[in-house]
């Protein structure tokens, strides 16, 4: 009897820990790539991010670009302030300001690296396709 008991708490405790929501937040700054496209570089943002078990969801706003902004996608990396590879596009107003949104299932690793500030936002724009606006998730 008392293992089938800490088998029923244990299960309810796995089922309540991925109906946890966390959130994380990012301020989106304009980062240069180099000395080149410093000029074409302005504007600003926030975005959140939901966590729900291994679902990200994204939702965030962004204003003062130089130009429009063509695509927006999240990365993983290894840390906060170190580039990664694209994991997933998000959905972005093609505009000097509007709002961005999307999600995806996280990797067992990738969830690992949003704890540790790894997964950010890049958005390219027409006059900066190698990233405008950059910000990576804390908690």
């Amino acid at each position: 009897m008392p293992l089938r008991r800490y088998l029923i708490v244990a299960a309810v405790a796995l089922s309540l820990a991925a109906q946890t929501k966390q959130t994380f937040k990012t301020r989106l700054t304009a980062t240069p790539a180099d000395a080149r496209t410093r000029a074409a570089l302005a504007g600003s943002g926030t975005a959140s991010a939901m966590l729900q078990g291994t679902k990200l969801t994204v939702s965030g706003s962004f204003e003062g670009l130089v130009s429009a902004a063509t695509i927006a996608t999240l990365h993983s990396a290894v840390a906060a302030g170190v580039r990664g590879p694209e994991i997933a596009d998000l959905t972005i107003s093609k505009a000097t300001s509007g709002t961005i949104s999307g999600s995806v299932d996280l990797t067992p690793e990738q969830m690992t690296e949003l704890h540790k500030g790894g997964i950010y936002v890049l958005i390219d724009s027409e006059k900066a396709p190698e990233g405008v606006l950059w910000g990576w998730f804390l908690p």
